[in-house]
């Protein structure tokens, strides 16, 4: 029963988000959060310009709060609007704005409109972009054109979790196109990013006068430099004594010989 509970709330969180998503267009929309507290429901809009969704003295904000509390019987719904920071590095807004170039303009610029907002968000600081558009763009057959710059990681955890995705559909005359946006943001940490730590020399068994005065007289101990004593076993003496022996007998030899 608590299972059905948990599954029920979020279907219901799903289906608000989802209805925002669809009252909200060409407002530069990126995505809904929804939070319990004790006062009752708080949805959070994070949207790039959150001027068209307050409007003149919050009527369209105070609208769409009736429509959220008799559509989906919530007690005191409270709405609060976050501006997006960098609304180029959000693929949702982006999409968005794909969209509604190409309902605009037609099929027949979606070349430039690729181009431009490829080179835009690039500019913003953005790792890599990957935009796809699918469809019968521009011809009756269906096609798909990738517009990609950059790096961008297609496999492992970083491309489910760190690379921003979104799709989206556009009506154009000729039929729906697809549109999908995959953006790698700079705040991205890579497994390969490697940094290179300098490593301080300490010197041991050095105090230097600074030291000395901070320090008390009984902590500090005069550490000497350790001579490095060589071990040499008797046999080895006896050897090297030989060998000199025998190198003075040859050499008195020669002398004697001459």
């Amino acid at each position: 029963m608590i299972e059905r509970k948990f599954i029920a709330q979020k279907m219901k969180e799903f289906q608000i988000q989802e209805y925002i998503t669809q009252s909200l267009e060409n407002v530069g929309h990126s995505h809904t959060k929804m939070v319990k507290t004790p006062l009752g429901e708080k949805i959070i809009i994070f949207a790039s310009r959150p001027g068209l969704i307050v409007g003149r003295k919050g009527q369209n904000i105070k609208q769409l709060t009736k429509t959220l509390k008799k559509r989906f019987n919530l007690e005191n719904p409270q709405i609060e609007i976050s501006e997006v920071e960098n609304p180029s590095l959000d693929a949702n807004i982006v999409a968005e704005k794909i969209v509604d170039a190409l309902e605009r303009f037609g099929s027949e610029k979606f070349k430039a409109v690729g181009h431009k907002i490829m080179t835009e968000v690039m500019r913003s600081g953005a790792l890599g972009i990957e935009i796809v558009v699918s469809g019968k763009v521009p011809s009756a057959r269906a096609k798909s054109w990738r517009f990609y710059s950059g790096y961008l990681k297609k496999c492992g955890d970083i491309a489910i979790i760190g690379v921003r995705k979104s799709n989206a559909q556009a009506q154009l005359k000729t039929g729906i196109v697809g549109i999908k946006v995959s953006i790698m943001p700079p705040d991205i940490r890579l497994p390969d990013d490697i940094e290179l730590v300098e490593q301080k020399e300490v010197i041991v068994g050095e105090v230097t006068d600074k030291a000395k005065e901070e320090a008390p007289k009984d902590e500090i101990k005069k550490s000497k430099p350790r001579r490095s004593r060589m071990r040499v076993s008797k046999a080895k003496l006896a050897h090297n004594s030989l060998k000199k022996t025998s190198k003075e007998n040859e050499s008195e030899g020669t002398k004697a010989d001459e």
